[in-house]
């Protein structure tokens, strides 16, 4: 059964999560009212020509005045600026959101005590980007992380994670530091990892370029789907979680080191060892449904991606 859980809402950057965020809330309507913001007329038009929103705009000032709820869904680099842009045009009581994983510096905004801020990360999403790749099913059965601070409006809180739970995710709430720890070795090494190794085969000889690319199996092109996301995206993410993305760098080098020890030395016991613990990792990940990728469970539902 749908209701409104807020009268308007505002969707500041509507790539793959925002346009994914209006799609699930129309759908389950959630939102009486849905505005949607992009820098981009083409990306406006888009929104509108798609039904994704009620109304576009390429300036958030106008649609925050009118709105209970705004979702900032820009890259994590810009989050503070946009909010400290629409903070003296935003409503009394309304509540302040954004979809950013890496959550330190983002957790720290200061609004007025008229606003509430509740910072959010649905750990959800492709490679893609763009109004027309978003998906209302991206977000089922997924986690949202939340990472309020002593100082949130508890209610706020509530609300927020209502919203998460009616679109189909499940909610953890953390301490930033905590979030931005586990999502620098879940995701963020994982992407750095990925863009290293396509870089190297993109410095390869062209014959040998052609040769990686003609016979790409399972593991190099899961790869290249990693490293085909928004650069600038990930640009802000390794910057504004530097600290957490270096500590974990420097574990997975010590251990990229002791496996090179163990071929150099032709050490078939550790490197069963090896193999044979992060085997049980992989088991578990299956055990708790959060195995297949995002866009495999989407072609598997028949939906598009």
């Amino acid at each position: 059964m749908s209701f409104n859980l807020f009268h308007s809402a505002t969707i500041i950057g509507v790539g793959l999560i925002g346009s994914s965020l209006a799609r699930a809330l129309r759908n389950k309507g959630l939102v009486n009212k849905l505005y949607g913001v992009s820098r981009s007329e083409e990306n406006c038009k888009k929104l509108l020509d798609l039904n994704i929103v009620d109304e576009a705009y390429n300036s958030p000032i106008i649609p925050v005045q009118k709105s209970d709820l705004i979702v900032v869904c820009t890259p994590v680099g810009s989050v503070e600026k946009v909010i400290q842009e629409i903070l003296p045009f935003v409503q009394n009581k309304a509540i302040i959101s954004d979809v950013g994983s890496v959550k330190g510096k983002i957790s720290k905004i200061i609004v007025p005590d008229s606003v509430s801020f509740v910072p959010a990360h649905p750990v959800a999403g492709t490679e893609k980007s763009g109004p027309e790749n978003g998906f209302a099913e991206l977000f089922e059965n997924r986690w949202c992380i939340l990472t309020p601070t002593e100082l949130t409006n508890r209610g706020a809180v509530e609300k927020v994670s209502t919203l998460w739970t009616q679109i189909g995710m499940k909610v953890e709430i953390m301490t930033p530091e905590r979030h931005d720890v586990v999502m620098a070795l879940m995701s963020h090494l994982p992407h750095l990892i990925a863009y290293t190794i396509v870089g190297t085969a993109s410095d390869l000889e062209k014959q040998e370029q052609y040769d990686v690319l003609k016979y790409a199996a399972g593991g190099f092109r899961d790869f290249t789907r990693i490293a085909g996301s928004d650069p600038i995206m990930w640009r802000d993410i390794f910057l504004n979680n530097q600290n957490a993305v270096l500590d974990c760098l420097q574990r997975f080098t010590e251990d990229l080191t002791s496996l090179q020890r163990a071929i150099r030395h032709r050490d078939s016991e550790a490197l069963v060892d090896w193999f044979k613990r992060t085997r049980v990792i992989r088991k578990e990940l299956e055990e708790i449904g959060q195995a297949q990728p995002e866009n495999e469970k989407m072609l598997l539902k028949g939906k598009k991606i």
